[in-house]
C-alpha cells in the first residue's frame, strides 16, 4: 500500500479527510489549523481522563500501512487488545435510534486498530467509539471493508497532497456549522460568489460563520525606553516610568514597536509560537520590517504566482480595485457634505470630475491608464477634503491638498502616520494568509514598500484613516501645539499626539460595518483580513467578490 520514501499519513489527517475534503487540504496540504473553543474542549477531554487500565498517549507508526498517530486509550477484553476512541459530542443514531459512530469517527478507529495490529503483532478485531455528550460507546468491526476504506483513504489523501489546487467547498452545509477553520475556508461566501452575477436583492442570505471581530488585539509599544519580553507564557512590557504591564498571548494580534523600543530574544521565540508577527516603525511612522513565525504557504503562493502572472488578470482585478477606491472616496465627500448644501456647491466640481474618472477606470484595459484615472481622482478628492474640516477646528488644521513624504500640514501628518499603521495591518493580514506580499497586482516594486500590501490598502484608506482623521479633526481631539513638531516646512506628530492618534485608529479598527457584498456585519479589524482571503479565492477558482466593499 505504501510507496517508497513517502510520508506516512497521520490518523487524525484521515478524520479530517472523511469529514470534508478541503478540511484535510487545508490542515495537512497548507498546514492551517485554528483551535477552537471545540478543540480546546477536547484537549481538556483527553488530560482528563482517568482510567488506570488505559495505556494512554501511545504513539504508532507503521510505513507499509502508510498511517501514524497517537491511540487515545487501549484496553484488553477477554485476551484481545482494541483501541478506543474519546469524542467529546454526541453519536450518530440509526433508524431505530441505536447509537452508531460517525463516518470520520470510524475511519479514524479503524486506522488505530490497524496501527495496534501491526506494533503487537496480534490480531485486533474491534475498535470502540466513546461519544461522552450521549453516554454510549460504539463497537466497530475491523473487517475486510473497514481495512479497504482506510487503504482508499490514505490513497487519497496522498493524491490530495500532490496537488496544488484547493478541493472545492463540501456540498453538505452542515458540515461548515461548527468547522473551526470555517474562518479561513470561507464556505458560506464561496457559495455566495457562484450568485454575485444576480442583483443583491435576488441573493440568498449566507449563513454568518466569519467571526465578527477579533478576539486579538495590536499591542502598540511607543516610549522609547519601553522593552517587550517574556513572563511564563505571556509578554510583559517593562518601561521605567511605568508598572510592568502583561498581556497573555491570546490578546495580541501582533506587537508594533515605535522609535527605539525593544523587545528581547525570549519574547521573539515566543510570538514566533504562538503566531504574533512583531513590526519596526520609526516615530514618523515609517514601516521598518517585520519578524514572524514560519508559514508553510506554498500552495497559496503558487496559486498567486500563476494567477497573477497573467497581464490581463491582474488588470482586471486592478481595475475593480480602483474603482472601489474612487467609490469609496465619492460616497465619503457625499456623506460628508449632505447636510450643508453651501460646501457640497463648493466641492461639485470635483464631484464630477471623480464622477468621470470612475467612468474612465471602468473602462480602463491599461495598468497606466488606471494609475492615470487614480490620480485624477485623488487631486479632486484631497482638494475636496479640505472643504470639509469644519472652521471651528483652526485654519492651522485646514490641509492645502496632499503632501506626503514629509507631510506639509498637521492634516497631512495624521493622514499619513495613519495609512503606515494601516500598510503594518495590510501586512500582517497578508502574512496571516499565506500571500507572498511582494507580488501584487496593480502597484509595481519601486519602493521597499510591498505592492500586495499597497494593492489592499486602497480599499481601507477612505473607511479606517480618512474618516477617522476628519472626524478627530472636526471634532477638535487634537492641538496644533500641542500634538504637532513643527520643523521649517516640515510637519510631524509629537509623542504625545502619536499616543492619541493610535488610540483614534485602534478605536476606529473596531467599529462594525454591514460588507455589501457578504451581507453581514463585522469590524475593520476584521475585514481587512476577510478582504484577503476573498483575494486569494480569485485565483483559487472561486472569484466575485473582492473589492466589493462600499459605503452608504
Amino acid at each position: 500500500m505504501s510507496t517508497a520514501n513517502e510520508p506516512t499519513v497521520r490518523v487524525m489527517a484521515l478524520h479530517a479527510l472523511a469529514y470534508c475534503e478541503r478540511l484535510f487540504y487545508l490542515e495537512e496540504v497548507e498546514e492551517i489549523r485554528v483551535a477552537d473553543a471545540a478543540i480546546w474542549a477536547g484537549r481538556r477531554l483527553h488530560q482528563e481522563l482517568d482510567e488506570p487500565e488505559d495505556i494512554i498517549t501511545l504513539t504508532l507508526e507503521d510505513e507499509t500501512l502508510g498511517i501514524r498517530g497517537r491511540l487515545d486509550a487501549i484496553r484488553r477484553r477477554d485476551g484481545s487488545l482494541y483501541p478506543v476512541e474519546h469524542k467529546r459530542g454526541r453519536c450518530k443514531k440509526d433508524p431505530n435510534k441505536q447509537p452508531q459512530a460517525w463516518d470520520s469517527d470510524r475511519l479514524q478507529a479503524l486506522a488505530y486498530a490497524m496501527l495496534l495490529e501491526s506494533h503487537t503483532g496480534q490480531a485486533v478485531v474491534e475498535a470502540r467509539v466513546r461519544y461522552h455528550a450521549s453516554n454510549a460507546t460504539v463497537r466497530i468491526p475491523v473487517d475486510e471493508q473497514g481495512r479497504s476504506d482506510v487503504t482508499a483513504a490514505v490513497l487519497r489523501a496522498r493524491q490530495l497532497s500532490s496537488t496544488t489546487d484547493r478541493p472545492p467547498v463540501t456540498s453538505d452545509e452542515r458540515k461548515c456549522i461548527r468547522c473551526s477553520l470555517a474562518p479561513v475556508c470561507l464556505p458560506e461566501e464561496s457559495r455566495l460568489a457562484d450568485t454575485v452575477e444576480r442583483p443583491a436583492d435576488q441573493r440568498p442570505a449566507p449563513l454568518r460563520l466569519y467571526p465578527p471581530d477579533h478576539e486579538r488585539r495590536s499591542l502598540h509599544v511607543v516610549s522609547h525606553r519601553a522593552r517587550v519580553g517574556r513572563s511564563s507564557d505571556s509578554l510583559s512590557v517593562t518601561d521605567p516610568d511605568k508598572k510592568v504591564e502583561r498581556f497573555s498571548c491570546r490578546e495580541v494580534s501582533d506587537i508594533v514597536l515605535h522609535g527605539h523600543a525593544q523587545i528581547t530574544t525570549q519574547a521573539l521565540r515566543l510570538c514566533a509560537k504562538e503566531g504574533i508577527p512583531v513590526h519596526w516603525v520609526t516615530t514618523s511612522g515609517a514601516y521598518l520590517g517585520a519578524f514572524t513565525g514560519q508559514v508553510n504557504a506554498v500552495q497559496r503562493r503558487i496559486r498567486q504566482y500563476r494567477g497573477l502572472a497573467g497581464d490581463d488578470f491582474a488588470i482586471q482585478l486592478s481595475r475593480r480595485l480602483i474603482v472601489a477606491k474612487i467609490e469609496l472616496q465619492l460616497r465619503h465627500l457625499l456623506r460628508s457634505s449632505r447636510k450643508n448644501g453651501g460646501v457640497r456647491d463648493t466641492i461639485a466640481s470635483d464631484l464630477d470630475n471623480m464622477r468621470q474618472a470612475i467612468k474612465g477606470a471602468a473602462g480602463s484595459t491599461e495598468r497606466s491608464q488606471l494609475m492615470g484615472h487614480e490620480g485624477t481622482a485623488a487631486r479632486a478628492y484631497f482638494r475636496a477634503l479640505a472643504g470639509l474640516v469644519n472652521p471651528d477646528a483652526g485654519a492651522e488644521m485646514v490641509p492645502s491638498g496632499r503632501s506626503r513624504r514629509p507631510p506639509l500640514d498637521r492634516f497631512n501628518a495624521l493622514l499619513s502616520f495613519g495609512y503606515s499603521l494601516l500598510y503594518r495591518d495590510v501586512v500582517s493580514a497578508v502574512m496571516r494568509v499565506g500571500l507572498e506580499p511582494a507580488f501584487g497586482m496593480l502597484h509595481q516594486p519601486h519602493s521597499a514598500a510591498y505592492p500586495l500590501a499597497l494593492d489592499i490598502m486602497e480599499l481601507f484608506r477612505v473607511p479606517i484613516v480618512d474618516m477617522a482623521v476628519l472626524g478627530a479633526v472636526n471634532r477638535r481631539m487634537f492641538h496644533p501645539a500641542q500634538h504637532f513638531t513643527v520643523t521649517g516646512h516640515q510637519v510631524w506628530l509629537s509623542d504625545q499626539g502619536r499616543r492619541r492618534f493610535i488610540s483614534v485608529y485602534e478605536r476606529r479598527k473596531q467599529e462594525e460595518h454591514r460588507h455589501p457584498a457578504i451581507g453581514y456585519t463585522l469590524s475593520y479589524a476584521r475585514m481587512i483580513e476577510l478582504e484577503v482571503r476573498l483575494l486569494e479565492k480569485e485565483w483559487s477558482g472561486e472569484p466575485g467578490l473582492f473589492a466589493q466593499l462600499r459605503i452608504r
